[in-house]
């Protein structure tokens, strides 16, 4: 009895074991087959009004940049501005020790005295060899002498005439005043420095910052582009809309700049062409030498406009996952515009308004693969739902 007890007993296990496995397996395939399908957000494409902006570095210059240098040699006396000075034009900015220059005036001034009454002498001499010519009393040939006498003395006192106007301009340089309005640049010379009009450095750069030039450059490829689009570079400066400008802050400066002029000639070194945008700086906030980035708008309608981080890339060709009727993805090639935020891509082929195009975790998926599509914002408020930090009654 007791034998046949205890197999009962085991078959009665093995039986309720075999079922608890039955159970299982069947409640598996049940959640398999209902299984929910992973989500992804995704965009509808419609078509809107898109405004880019093409970026290049641009060195900033002021309308004239002007060296300072002296026209004549001697000792700096006097400093009349200090660096970073605003300045008139006429304004003086220099001294230099005008002592031999005023002695070289005196001299030159003594000079065209002394020229002036040897003319008056000759004068009356041609004057009485004339009366007496008339009377037969001398020669024509003395007469003539005294006519070339009159004429040398006339010509020395030109030449003394002159070489005071060359004094007195020497003098003159001896104050050295600014060429035109701006600001004054590094002082590299002080009182009692020895300058000349050969020095190598100039005493310094006076820079009109009324207007500032900006420099960029644009490649070669980018200028045809923009003249097979709009014609000449004439028209293409006549088209070119107003720029903007990006401070080395990271700001954007207020007045907008205009394109001026763009250079026949392109650097063989660096296959570029360099391009000037005029800015008024009415408040001095632009100064020549530094740096910033010119930003070239474009205004495009009907554009379709995707995040860049819905695209991925395979040998330079760009893709997306297009969300089919079944909710099915298949990838799609793509093309996108030249200029882009940084931020999106704008579409210009292989997309068309109302399709629905995956933006996030594209590189987890696989063609053919069905989702349930879900906007950005669901899937933003998901992801802040999951990290953000649980309360002391969630925990329990």
């Amino acid at each position: 009895m007791k034998i046949q007890e205890l197999t009962r007993i085991r078959v009665r296990k093995a039986g309720l074991i075999a079922f608890s496995a039955l159970c299982f397996a069947c409640a598996g395939k049940q959640q398999q087959t209902g299984q929910a399908l992973p989500e992804y957000a995704v965009v509808t494409l419609q078509p809107g009004e898109v405004s880019l902006s093409a970026s290049y570095p641009a060195v900033i210059r002021g309308r004239q940049d002007v060296e300072i240098r002296p026209n004549v040699s001697g000792f700096i006396t006097k400093l009349c501005v200090d660096e970073g000075a605003m300045v008139r034009k006429g304004q003086v900015l220099f001294r230099i020790d005008p002592v031999q220059y005023e002695e070289a005036v005196n001299v030159a001034r003594a000079a065209v005295k002394v020229a002036e009454s040897n003319v008056a002498t000759a004068k009356l001499t041609v004057n009485n060899k004339r009366e007496l010519a008339k009377k037969a009393i001398i020669s024509e040939y003395d007469l003539q002498m005294a006519e070339n006498t009159l004429a040398s003395q006339q010509a020395a006192l030109a030449q003394a005439q002159a070489q005071l106007v060359n004094a007195e301009k020497n003098l003159s340089y001896t104050e050295i005043t600014s060429p035109s309005d701006g600001v004054v640049g590094t002082l590299p010379f002080r009182v009692g420095a020895l300058v000349s009009a050969t020095s190598a450095t100039p005493l310094t750069i006076v820079s009109d910052i009324s207007q500032m030039y900006v420099y960029f450059s644009m490649t070669e490829k980018q200028l045809l582009n923009l003249i097979r689009q709009d014609g000449s570079s004439k028209e293409v400066l006549e088209k070119m809309p107003l720029v903007e400008l990006e401070l080395a802050d990271g700001s954007l400066y207020p007045e907008k700049g205009k394109v001026e002029t763009i250079s026949g000639v392109i650097d063989q070194a660096t296959g570029a062409v360099s391009v000037r945008a005029t800015f008024d700086n009415r408040h001095h906030l632009l100064r020549s030498g530094g740096t910033g980035v010119v930003k070239i708008p474009s205004q495009l309608s009907g554009a379709l406009v995707i995040p860049q981080k819905a695209t991925y890339e395979i040998q330079d060709k760009k893709f997306v996952y297009k969300v089919q009727a079944d909710s099915a993805v298949r990838n799609v090639e793509i093309g996108i515009f030249k200029l882009d935020d940084g931020k999106n891509y704008v579409v210009t082929s292989g997309l068309k308004p109302g399709d629905r195009v995956v933006t996030e975790g594209v590189g987890t998926l696989r063609n053919g693969i069905r989702i349930k599509p879900i906007t950005p914002e669901q899937s933003a408020a998901k992801i802040q739902a999951m990290t953000a930090p649980r309360t002391e009654a969630e925990k329990k």
